[in-house]
């Protein structure tokens, strides 16, 4: 895709934090962007901010984890607009910063039910709607910095497991898509300043229990000296990497020292066992 201007753009979690960014910079292209998110006032009132700017935007509610809600967002995107051309599965959450041994099993189930699972059910949503749009069409789902390399420094090993996974499967939509003419990019941001850890508690259902939540969470594994991006900054970066269909897209170039260590690690190992063979 590269002329967005007019088209329809689908962006989940968009309330606040990432979200919001892509969000208003979508709409700044001139693209009909969709606000969804599980919090209704949220959503109205990024779509409403995106209106000032002289966009247009359309406040939904929407609950990634259910197939029912997703749906009855779908039915009413497509009745208010002409068709979908991008989707931003953005939706996650961050259920515990603590060793692996004091994450609980229900931090996993909450964390696994929307980083993964919501991404999942978001893609088949909105998948028939995108393919009537083909070759005019793009998926961006969001993982992380931390979905590339984990870091003890960053002790948020659920969150990292669940964008692992995230990056597994956009691979494989990716590859899946490109005969039809999808793009698909998988959003990788290193620190960004946001509340995803205060948003997550929010919007915890109490059937995972609760969570304490801290002021300010950064969004993914990261050295502790790099600085906070805010999430406005990233909304472009985004828009670059689906204008020239770029799979990853990377927010820190400075993190590429903590990506190449981890394959170089991988590669040393494939040397040890040719060398066992």
């Amino acid at each position: 895709m590269d002329d967005l201007r007019g088209r329809v753009a689908v962006v989940t979690g968009a309330g606040s934090g990432i979200g919001r960014g892509i969000a208003l910079a979508l709409g700044s292209e001139g693209m009909i962007v969709a606000v969804a998110d599980i919090q209704p006032a949220n959503a109205e009132a990024v779509a409403a901010e995106i209106e000032s700017r002289g966009g247009q935007g359309l406040g939904i509610a929407v609950d990634v984890t259910s197939p029912r809600s997703l749906a009855a967002a779908a039915e009413e995107i497509l009745a208010r607009a002409e068709g979908v051309n991008l989707l931003c599965a953005n939706a996650g959450v961050l259920a515990r910063i603590a060793p692996l041994a004091a994450h609980t099993v229900e931090d996993w189930e909450y964390t696994l039910s929307v980083n993964v699972m919501g991404v999942v059910k978001t893609v088949a949503a909105f998948l028939p709607a995108l393919r009537q749009r083909a070759p005019d069409a793009h998926i961006v789902t969001t993982a992380s910095l931390g979905g590339l390399v984990s870091d003890v420094r960053a002790p948020i090993g659920a969150y990292v497991a669940s964008k692992y996974a995230c990056v597994g499967y956009s691979e494989m939509l990716r590859a899946e898509l490109e005969g039809e003419g999808i793009g698909v990019s998988v959003l990788c941001p290193g620190v960004v300043a946001s509340n995803l850890m205060g948003t997550s508690a929010e919007n915890r259902p109490d059937a995972f229990g609760k969570q304490t939540a801290p002021q300010f969470a950064p969004s993914g594994a990261h050295p502790p000296a790099v600085k906070a991006m805010s999430a406005e900054e990233v909304g472009p970066i985004v828009i670059r990497a689906i204008r020239a269909n770029r799979f990853h897209v990377l927010t820190h170039p400075q993190a590429r020292r903590l990506v190449k260590g981890r394959f170089d690690a991988m590669l040393e190992d494939f040397e040890f066992a040719a060398a066992a063979g």
